[in-house]
């Protein structure tokens, strides 16, 4: 099949390129141009490219004229302000992108004839978080007071009118987050920030070592996208799911920083940032139990596993081009 992937020049756009293309898969891309220090460039990925579209999704004319001519089987749409500290100097912006982006991207899909599914990726973060133990199912209300959650949220709400008011095409909608893995140079990511003050000796500093996340590989979290894909083209009807790891991988922000330091420089200590940021929710849960029930879906790392894979991607990635240990770490995950 041929996919076209919006965002498929940042960090997570870049694995479900070699992903996608490790199961046989043709591949296309709509982005914005990279970052000059990014996975995408780093493997040159546009070789593995059928269309590469450098392509702003707030702007739908263009847009609907590349996804015509591209004529993929499926989207998967994942070009995002992703950033939850960008949301707050840049709030504007990320309402234009996250909720006016996907408007666009729903409307040219609506007009591929070809299309067999389309798959808009959310977030956890789209969840009215009452900053409780409780893990939030798919059927759970949706909210977000920082700029990035309430506009992720306002896609989410606009995806599912979407497809009940108007497409007649199978959509459906993942929601994950906390992603970690190999590749990831993006700002204000943990564990790019705890190498980067490691490897000048720097003891890290954590804005809120208290919060918990559900800390996840970012093949885990790709693999899942796909398994929902097949399901709606399988199926031919439009679903939600969550895709995140099990209470065994959820842990706070340090003691991921402790075990990140313990395989990399035990001498340091981690402090807590004096900085006034704005506030970031404390704790975040998923049940993703209806994935792993309907969809046979299991994540494949467990925490130890998931970090250290990460790690290593900043130990070893100069001793191997990026493209060959991309499809290292691919073919290793295929195996398990």
């Amino acid at each position: 099949m041929h996919f076209l992937v919006t965002g498929h020049t940042g960090f997570k756009g870049a694995w479900l390129i070699v992903l996608l293309k490790s199961l046989g898969h043709e591949v296309s891309g709509l982005a914005l141009d990279p970052e000059k220090k990014s996975l995408f460039n780093m493997g040159e990925l546009s070789k593995l490219l059928e269309f590469d579209y450098r392509q702003d999704i707030r702007d739908l004319g263009p847009l609907q004229k590349a996804v015509l001519n591209c004529n993929p089987d499926v989207i998967i749409h994942m070009a995002a302000q992703s950033l939850v500290l960008t949301s707050y100097e840049k709030p504007f912006e990320t309402f234009e992108i996250n909720v006016n982006g996907t408007l666009n991207i729903l409307e040219a899909a609506r007009k591929s004839n070809n299309l067999k599914a389309l798959l808009v990726v959310t977030t956890d973060k789209v969840y009215k978080n009452l900053g409780t133990l409780k893990r939030y199912k798919e059927s759970d209300e949706l909210g977000g007071d920082d700029p990035y959650s309430a506009s992720k949220a306002m896609a989410d709400i606009l995806t599912q009118s979407w497809q009940k008011s108007v497409s007649t095409q199978p959509i459906g909608i993942a929601r994950a987050g906390n992603v970690i893995g190999g590749g990831d140079y993006s700002d204000n990511r943990i564990i790019p920030n705890l190498i980067d003050d490691i490897s000048k000796g720097l003891n890290p500093s954590l804005r809120h070592p208290e919060s918990v996340r559900p800390w996840q590989n970012v093949l885990d979290c790709l693999n899942g996208y796909i398994f929902a894909v097949n399901s709606l083209i399988e199926n031919q009807k439009p679903d939600i799911w969550n895709f995140g790891p099990d209470d065994e991988v959820c842990r706070t922000v340090s003691e991921l920083t402790d075990f990140v330091i313990k395989q990399t420089n035990p001498s340091l200590i981690w402090k807590k940032s004096e900085v006034n940021l704005p506030e970031e929710s404390k704790l975040l849960l998923i049940d993703s139990s209806k994935a792993r029930n309907e969809l046979n879906w299991r994540e494949k790392y467990d925490f130890e596993s998931s970090v250290m894979s990460t790690v290593n991607w900043y130990k070893k990635s100069d001793q191997i081009s990026t493209i060959e240990y991309m499809q290292n770490e691919i073919s290793n995950f295929n195996l398990l």
